[in-house]
């Protein structure tokens, strides 16, 4: 199958990854787009994983600001040099992170970084509503299981549904950028002020 210009384009728009990368998982697919998308992610996937150890201390603070300044975000988002700090990919990127933050309101960066005693209080509610719902003693534990899971997806960031791709995860849309950048990306703090809430900072802490 001829691997056109608009085929590539549409690969590149998809994943955010490089031309030549784009073409290259076309030719290994022999066109099947959807195909060439999983070979793609699987290819940033495993670049994050090798990248892990790495440290992240370069990048950028974006600012996203929204209905005349009644919602703010501010998130800093890190990579590993300078020179892909100022890419228009990266830059890009962090606003993506930041209107992200802006609809669907996160409350952590990642699983590790929800608070034991947040986890616990989740937990209690979620299974006191079940009892009182008469569901069997032998079954709740599962039905839990799924709540949390719930939970966690909704108020993670790096969990939670991509605003433009409801079938991909911001974690997903992150290791494109990973694979096509070559570099450890870094979400490590990030604060949304919404006029008359009250708000509290999301940060990575001490991990890399």
């Amino acid at each position: 199958m001829e691997i056109t210009i608009d085929m590539i384009k549409a690969l590149r728009e998809k994943t955010g990854c490089g031309i030549m990368d784009c073409r290259q998982a076309l030719q290994d697919t022999k066109g099947d787009f959807d195909l060439a998308l999983d070979v793609l992610r699987e290819k940033g996937l495993k670049t994050a994983e090798k990248r892990a150890e790495r440290i992240a201390s370069e990048g950028i603070i974006e600012v996203y600001t929204h209905a005349d300044g009644r919602l703010v975000v501010m998130v800093e988002v890190n990579c590993e040099t300078d020179f892909v700090g100022k890419s228009k990919d990266f830059r890009e990127l962090a606003h993506e992170i930041a209107l992200q933050i802006a609809a669907a309101n996160p409350k952590f960066i990642s699983d590790d970084l929800i608070p034991e005693e947040v986890l616990a209080e989740e937990t209690r509610i979620i299974t006191e509503r079940v009892r009182e719902e008469g569901k069997p003693e032998a079954i709740i534990p599962k039905i839990v299981e799924g709540f949390m899971k719930k939970f966690r997806d909704e108020n993670v960031l790096l969990n939670q549904k991509y605003i433009r791709d409801d079938k991909r995860t911001v974690s997903d849309i992150i290791n494109d950028r990973v694979s096509a950048l070559g570099e450890k990306i870094v979400v490590r703090r990030f604060q949304r002020w919404a006029l008359g809430e009250t708000t509290q900072v999301a940060e990575e802490g001490t991990q890399e």
